[in-house]
């Protein structure tokens, strides 16, 4: 199986485009010492390519994604960034 995807490009002026699929659900939990991630096929690969964009090498280091249960995580979810180094 082949799954073809397109990472949007990086614009410093405009800063990190959050690209999501159609009807995605990802929910993040802490379960004690251990980060759970749980998400549907739309929410993998969207997650993907948010991480394939953040891995471009013109995105400097420090930039990074902020996720919660009010912009694009399922309710009761806890927050989760996403930082390069």
């Amino acid at each position: 199986m082949i799954i073809e995807i397109k990472v949007p490009n990086y614009h410093p002026e405009e800063g990190f485009k959050y690209t999501w699929e159609d009807n995605f659900i990802i929910k993040t939990s802490i379960e004690g010492n251990k980060i759970c991630i749980k998400a549907n096929e739309t929410g993998l690969r969207s997650l993907a390519i948010q991480l394939l964009t953040l891995a471009q090498p013109d995105i400097p280091l420090g930039c990074h994604m902020h996720y919660d249960d009010i912009n694009s995580l399922e309710d009761g979810s806890c927050e989760m960034v996403i930082e390069k180094i």
